[in-house]
């Protein structure tokens, strides 16, 4: 029974706990943290049954309210949908772990508030990734978005501005695909995916169907901050909150690819973006673009949040370039990116977390070689994430750029193959900088003094922040040597018909 319905249950997990949260936290501030652990945690368990359940039995339908599709609408579990669930809420998981000191740090007066928007921000990822229903994925994605700004606004001085630019630049993009939607509708009649999928062959040369694949892929073009539509990033990404940074950058934006992947390939067809309105070569060409810039960017930053943030915008760029492939390789790359950047991006902003809680700021310029005696497992989570983010095997961040290298040479696409090379070597430049103060910079001192190890106080975060980043970092090491393992039984399951 409760297996057929599972494809609700997640939803509704963060839905209700948003709504306890909220009226708990009214009478008792200190549950609201236990309570949104709580459920995310449960939220986590169905996401692993889930995908435990697709892989040996198969993809799961739930009809909402009864309602048979295309009338009503149709919730679906199938392996990429399983694969982003467990994905999304795993991070989400160990970032909330990470999150009670540096909420009680930085939003002291804002917890109850907090942990209620993370659960509607989680509400709306977790649907947009189980819904059928191409106008009720619109409604999660405003659920999210709206989510997403309160998140950043609650950050530093700067950080209501950055959210209300995001406010706007993400209502165009909802617009967008909002005004596709409905172009769609106008032609096929029906909103459910999998009905859409089978009305539009027949509509491809329609100048409204043109049109609305254009919108949809924009206005998710500028959800995922694919490049130039990126510009609402850095700066909401580098005045959140330390652990709404954490949130939102490895998962926010890989929902927006998702839905780019489910809309393209699952809804208007492989062969349609790929060859009779080449969508495919334009996302391709943005991606790579973004992957240089963001990496060109990263590595003038002096603060190392917003280094992460624009490392992000070249992350994204590997999925956006594996999609854009449009082949079993580019998709197994982009996917197996996302769970890989997951890994690394939720790793990296919550060392930045840690660093800030100690010693009460991220400057990269500030920091010397006693950050690292005095966060000594801290500094060497963030080195196993920059390792896997330079791509150095066996870190999980080589494989995935493997795959996109291979799809790129498969297709004779030499440019992209030497971007991919280029970038690694942008990550190291930009990392580098922060390795070399940390390790071998010694600190400027007015008296000269003989420096040692047993002189230099510990100044390492609680257990409770230690060890969700020493996790994501040993996941990283593991999913390296793992890759194979998730790409068999999962990701080749996933890959879309006629691929």
């Amino acid at each position: 029974m409760i297996q057929r319905n599972l494809p609700v249950l997640i939803p509704l997990v963060f839905l209700f706990a948003s709504l306890v949260v909220s009226g708990f936290g009214i009478w008792k501030r200190q549950l609201a943290y236990p309570v949104a652990l709580f459920a995310t945690a449960l939220a986590f368990g169905v996401a692993l049954f889930g995908l435990q359940h697709v892989l040996t039995v198969g993809s799961i339908s739930y009809r909402l309210g009864g309602w048979s599709p295309p009338i009503g609408i149709e919730y679906v579990l199938d392996p990429l949908a399983a694969f982003f669930t467990v994905v999304i809420v795993g991070i989400a998981l160990l970032v909330l772990l990470h999150a009670r000191i540096v909420v009680e740090r930085e939003l002291p007066e804002r917890s109850v508030a907090y942990y209620a928007v993370s659960m509607l921000f989680l509400t709306g990822l977790s649907g947009i990734i189980i819904t059928g229903d191409l106008f009720n994925l619109y409604v999660f994605v405003e659920i999210a978005s709206l989510s997403g700004y309160a998140l950043v606004a609650v950050g530093e001085k700067q950080a209501p501005v950055a959210a209300f630019r995001y406010l706007l630049v993400g209502t165009i993009g909802a617009s967008f695909y909002l005004l596709g939607l409905c172009f769609i509708y106008l032609e096929s009649g029906s909103l459910n995916m999998a009905d859409v999928a089978k009305i539009l062959p027949a509509l491809h040369s329609k100048p409204t169907v043109v049109v609305g694949v254009l919108l949809i892929v924009v206005g998710m073009g500028i959800k995922m901050a694919l490049f130039p539509m990126h510009g609402w990033l850095p700066d909401a990404y580098t005045y959140a909150a330390s652990t709404s940074s954490a949130l939102l950058a490895p998962i926010g934006t890989k929902v927006a690819a998702y839905v780019l992947v489910r809309v393209l390939f699952f809804g208007f067809g492989v062969e349609y973006v790929r060859t009779e309105l080449p969508i495919a070569d334009v996302i391709s060409w943005l991606s790579a673009a973004g992957i240089i810039f963001g990496s060109v960017m990263a590595m003038a930053q002096l603060e190392m949040k917003r280094m992460l943030a624009y490392s992000s915008i070249a992350q994204i760029g590997y999925v956006g370039l594996g999609i854009g492939l449009a082949s079993p390789l580019g998709f197994i790359g982009a996917v197996l990116h996302v769970l890989n950047h997951a890994l690394m991006k939720s790793c990296l902003f919550l060392v930045a977390a840690n660093v800030r809680t100690s010693i009460g700021h991220s400057t990269i310029p500030s920091f010397d070689d006693s950050l690292r005696r005095q966060m000594p497992w801290t500094m060497a989570a963030f080195s196993v994430a920059a390792l896997s983010m330079i791509g150095i095997p066996p870190m999980a961040g080589f494989f995935s750029k493997w795959y996109l290298a291979l799809a790129g040479i498969e297709q004779s696409q030499w440019v992209f193959v030497a971007v991919i090379l280029a970038s690694s070597l942008l990550n190291a430049v930009y990392f580098f900088r922060v390795w070399e103060r940390v390790y071998l910079r010694r600190p400027v001192e007015k008296h000269p003094v003989v420096h040692s190890e047993s002189r230099i106080e510990s100044r390492e975060v609680r257990p409770s922040m230690l060890v969700p980043t020493t996790v994501l970092a040993i996941g990283i090491l593991a999913m390296g040597l793992l890759n194979a393992l998730v790409v068999e039984l999962i990701i080749r399951k996933a890959i879309p018909p006629g691929l």
